[in-house]
């Protein structure tokens, strides 16, 4: 039982043929998985170009002259 029998190996190597083989069924599920990462993310940056802080507008006062500008 400890060493490995011609079984073990036929299991393994269909196993293996199932993932790899043909036309690459385990490359077309990554590939589906990487197009919905990508959508992801670029729905999160159409979000943040909506909702953020525009260009040469800071969302925060730095400075205290700013800080006294906008009391007014």
């Amino acid at each position: 039982m400890g060493s490995m029998s011609i079984w073990h190996w036929a299991i393994v190597i269909v196993v293996i043929a199932l993932l790899f083989g043909g036309r690459g069924k385990l490359s077309g599920i990554m590939g589906d998985a990487a197009k919905g990462i990508r959508a992801f993310k670029d729905g999160l940056k159409d979000e943040d170009k909506k909702d953020g802080p525009h260009e040469g507008v800071s969302s925060l006062p730095r400075t205290e002259a700013e800080k006294e500008e906008l009391k007014r």
